[in-house]
């Protein structure tokens, strides 16, 4: 176990304009009650997809994870891949393994392990299972054996599931409740956004012309509404950098895995409704910040809400980095380092973060950082 205590914490402050970019089960914006009042939310698992989306498309698809029930189909396709002109005359087989190494991999019980063996269809999991596209390559040529006859290891196929884990399974882990020891903790934490002010939801009340109807032919072909709210958010997380190198086994790739996530996380978007509002803003403040004792949120600023007077983001940025100055003076344990990307608008905040930087060099800086404990 990696005993690098080091933590990267990001801290992010984003205006969003009309939107509903996270909805509950009743297609109604989330929110929280935080400081008495009503806040608009983001749930972190939704910005998790989100920023898991972004490196995905925008860096090397080597090692990707997918959340998946499809298990078994993942695993068929790769060994008709192994067999090449072999798999048409073994398609039976195919299913049968892929269907019985999926059983096994999870930790079924022998019973449910033969009834996926035994079905002739590839047969979904009764879960989405966090994985590497790497782990599952590296079974491969196992399955592919099993088609002549061989016999499946299992341990050999756990153990391969359980380590070189791809950069979003390092981050946010993995929860098998049939088989522990596929469990990953996850190195990052997100928090879900809220408002730094309180916020009421408004309706947008909308018609749809139907572009064929008669000239005898009045009114609307479909009407209804959509909720939606609009706010400044802050946005948390944070990565432990000892834990990371552990999830990945490989300690020097913790500084571009990263990276990787600071760039993730501070452009991307949930996609909820965007075909409707095209809410496609990127922060206002950005900051980051190493420590080596413990990851600070900074969402006390917001305790009491920021009332407005020529907007929120101001006074949320002014708020969010006196309060980081007056945790480290408090508690007299100051972040190690920090860096900031922030907008002109939001007025100088060169006294808590220093200047501020091109987002591209803080993301150098944030990588030479984390390199720089590793090799500590």
């Amino acid at each position: 176990m990696n005993t690098n205590r080091a933590i990267i914490d990001v801290h992010i402050l984003q205006t969003v304009p009309p939107s509903c970019l996270n909805r509950d089960d009743t297609n109604s914006p989330k929110t929280a009650l935080y400081g008495g009042t009503r806040r608009a939310r983001v749930s972190s698992q939704s910005w998790k997809r989100a920023t898991r989306r972004f490196f995905n498309e925008h860096h090397s698809p080597d090692g990707r994870g997918v959340r998946t029930r499809k298990l078994p189909a993942m695993l068929a396709e790769g060994i008709r891949q192994r067999l090449g002109n072999r798999a048409a005359d073994h398609e039976a087989q195919i299913i049968e393994v892929a269907n019985r190494a999926s059983g096994l991999i999870v930790g079924l019980k022998p019973a449910k392990v033969e009834k996926m063996a035994d079905s002739k269809e590839l047969v979904d999991l009764d879960y989405a299972l966090f994985i590497s596209s790497s782990a599952t390559d590296s079974i491969l040529d196992q399955l592919a054996s099993a088609i002549d006859g061989q016999l499946l290891d299992v341990d050999a196929m756990r153990m391969a599931m359980g380590r070189g884990h791809s950069l979003d399974v390092a981050l946010f882990g993995r929860m098998v409740a049939d088989t522990p020891d596929l469990n990953v903790d996850a190195a990052c934490q997100v928090a879900h956004a809220i408002s730094t002010h309180r916020v009421s939801s408004e309706f947008d009340f909308y018609t749809t012309v139907d572009d064929l109807a008669g000239s005898d032919e009045s009114g609307a072909a479909m009407m209804g509404y959509v909720e939606f709210n609009s706010a400044t958010l802050y946005r948390y997380a944070n990565i432990s950098l000892g834990n990371l190198g552990d999830n990945l086994g490989d300690p020097s790739a913790v500084a571009a895995g990263v990276r990787s996530f600071v760039e993730g996380f501070a452009r991307s978007l949930p996609t909820g409704r965007q075909n409707t509002f095209g809410a496609m803003t990127l922060p206002d403040v950005v900051f980051v910040s190493l420590r080596t004792d413990q990851p600070v949120s900074l969402v006390g600023a917001f305790e009491a809400p920021v009332e407005a007077t020529e907007g929120y983001v101001t006074e949320s940025a002014r708020r969010m980095a006196s309060h980081a100055t007056h945790i480290d003076d408090l508690y007299g344990s100051p972040r190690t380092d920090g860096w900031a990307t922030y907008m002109p608008v939001v007025g100088d905040l060169s006294q808590h973060f220093g200047a501020s930087l091109p987002f591209p060099e803080l993301l150098d800086r944030v990588e030479l950082a984390a390199q720089a404990q590793m090799a500590s």
